[in-house]
């Protein structure tokens, strides 16, 4: 408890738009912050505590003295934007509980807050617990969420958080609350374990860190991960943030203007056909060539390949004479021990590989969490880029390591097939450009067009997927064969990896409907993921802006999921684009300057 007689203080800071506002308090020894947007309350008095040497900080404390500071800086965005802006402002606040002195500190921006403890290095110290936690200002929100799952591939759902009273979650959780979208996450997960949320009888999603289950001795100075709550007044602010990347370092120089970190298209042969074999890959470097994609990936199974290093070399080398890069897969457990993971990255980029995705990482707790800076890091070292594979939610961890291009971390189009007998909720995918997109980039391996693998979505939908989830080393699941075959083959050469401006279109709701209008250079593309219901569509094109479009169009086909009904027309800002969306439906649309 706080000391006897002491008086309860607060500490409240401001968006630097003044919307937002986060007030950390120590009413009864109880360390808990609040947050609100507009005066509308979005989280009531929700917990911030770490128990540590057998002392639970937040119910303990007593504030002290109150730091203040403003970030205020622009970085290169790979992803939905060009750019992101970290402006907030910043409270760090002594406290004391116990005798063990620490501090807060509190980051609010214009879409949302950070909070978190930190605690000077002791020799010996245990981390016992993260009691810290979410109390959603509302009674039984509607929320998208998944069940907690250590390689972050489990199914979206739309619940009411009642329903989910009780059950493990993964993060991030969205919620809406009145008009307001909330997302829950965790930014800068380095040093210490991942963390779930389970929601109790009163509403407080609790966290616990269920990998640590026991905790952990450290040396070390203490760093909480930032318990963060995204706020938006509409969706497309939501998938514009970029409030868990801001609240991690910057990159070195160089590495911020590191010419060899490229985003891009990479065709991949798993999903397709299995392991990839040793006597085709000259005619896979052929087809990606032909598709202009940047990269291709030769996956699990080459290393059981007759001639395994000789062969990945030749492909490497007939690669590079076709202008195709190679990216190559790799198990984590031979990159785990230091020295043996510098060798064997240092090999791998002498060879002319640019990019490894590595796989199969073990549970996050506080040693593995830390492993994704470690193999960040080294691999930079060597000018490789990175894709981890059933890996921890997003942290925010590209802005420092922007060779990092993407993670698995989502239930994707690997789980979508035919071949294990699996098959995605028809809701799923519109629930995750509002959910797990909202924190990072993922590699869903989008778009199969053989039509035993549709398993109930049409091929526009399969076309948007590329589209809607944002990867920037865009891996695509299907067959170039199919692509090169697939009427719309001009679309799938001219998708991009990353883009310079995302809109959300009216009619887009999570676990409904999913459709974004997205911008690179003077292109537009639109993309529609419908959900378990058919429904008619309006499109309003007033973001073009002046001047005539070629649009290419390509809707659902209501007679049959394999096909598109495709126009091509002249079109401008007050002019529209009607359909119709079949169930598990889609569309895109290809927008240029018309000259």
């Amino acid at each position: 408890m706080a000391a006897s007689g002491a008086q309860a203080k607060t500490v409240a800071v401001a968006s630097p738009d003044g919307k937002v506002q986060a007030v950390l308090s120590d009413v009864g020894g109880k360390l808990q912050y609040r947050v609100t947007i507009d005066g509308r309350a979005i989280l009531d008095p929700s917990p911030l505590a770490m128990k540590v040497d057998g002392v639970d900080l937040g119910n303990a404390a007593q504030i002290g003295t109150v730091q203040r500071k403003v970030v205020n800086s622009r970085y290169r965005f790979l992803g939905g934007k060009a750019e992101a802006i970290d402006k907030a402002n910043v409270a760090s606040v002594a406290l004391t509980a116990r005798g063990i002195r620490f501090e807060a500190d509190v980051h609010v921006a214009d879409d949302g807050v950070g909070v978190r403890l930190r605690l000077p290095a002791k020799a010996g110290r245990q981390v016992e617990a993260d009691h810290s936690g979410w109390k959603l200002a509302a009674a039984d929100p509607r929320v998208w969420a998944a069940a907690l799952d250590p390689s972050y591939e489990a199914v979206y759902e739309t619940k009411t958080l009642g329903q989910l009273t009780g059950r493990a979650l993964g993060m991030p959780l969205t919620a809406k609350i009145d008009r307001y979208y909330v997302t829950i996450s965790e930014a800068a997960v380095v040093d210490y374990g991942d963390m779930g949320v389970t929601p109790d009888a009163g509403g407080l999603l609790r966290g616990n860190l269920y990998a640590d289950p026991k905790g952990w001795k450290t040396d070390q100075a203490v760093v909480q991960p930032w318990r963060v709550t995204i706020v938006a007044r509409d969706l497309t602010a939501l998938v514009n943030t970029t409030l868990i990347q801001n609240l991690n370092p910057p990159p070195s120089a160089a590495l911020a203007k590191a010419d060899w970190i490229r985003p891009g298209v990479s065709s991949w042969q798993w999903l397709a056909i299995g392991a990839p074999k040793e006597d085709d890959q000259r005619q896979w470097v052929d087809w990606t060539r032909q598709l202009g994609y940047r990269y291709y990936l030769v996956d699990e199974g080459w290393a059981q390949w007759k001639r395994p290093w000789e062969g990945l070399a030749e492909t490497i080398r007939y690669a590079q004479s076709q202008g195709v890069d190679i990216w190559v897969w790799v198990h984590s457990k031979e990159m785990f021990d230091p020295a043996q993971r510098r060798a064997m990255l240092r090999r791998y980029a002498n060879m002319g590989i640019v990019g490894v995705k590595v796989d199969f990482p073990q549970h996050p707790n506080h040693i593995w969490a830390t492993w994704y800076q470690d193999f960040a890091r080294d691999a930079a070292a060597d000018k490789l880029m990175v894709d981890f594979h059933g890996a921890l939610k997003p942290t925010g961890t590209e802005r420092t390591w922007p060779n990092v291009m993407t993670r698995e971390g989502v239930r994707g189009h690997e789980w979508h097939i035919t071949r294990y007998k699996r098959v995605l909720p028809g809701d799923h995918d519109t629930i995750l450009p509002f959910s797990r997109y909202v924190v990072g980039p993922g590699d869903y391996t989008p778009t199969v067009f053989e039509t035993k693998e549709l398993q109930g979505n049409s091929w526009s939908h399969e076309l948007a997927q590329a589209i809607l989830f944002t990867s920037p080393y865009l891996s695509m699941g299907g067959h170039p064969k199919a692509y090169l075959e697939n009427p719309a083959l001009d679309v799938l050469k001219a998708i991009p990896a990353v883009y310079d401006e995302t809109i959300v279109l009216p009619g887009s709701e999570p676990g409904t409907m999913a459709g974004f209008a997205r911008r690179r250079g003077q292109d537009w593309f639109v993309a529609i993921i419908n959900g378990t219901a058919a429904r008619p569509l309006k499109i309003d094109l007033r973001f073009l802006g002046a001047g005539k479009w070629k649009l290419v169009s390509l809707a659902d086909n209501q007679a049959k999921p394999d096909a598109y009904d495709r126009t091509e027309r002249i079109v401008g800002a007050t002019d529209s684009i009607d359909t119709a969306l079949r169930t598990q439906g889609g569309y895109v649309g290809w927008l240029r300057p018309a000259r």
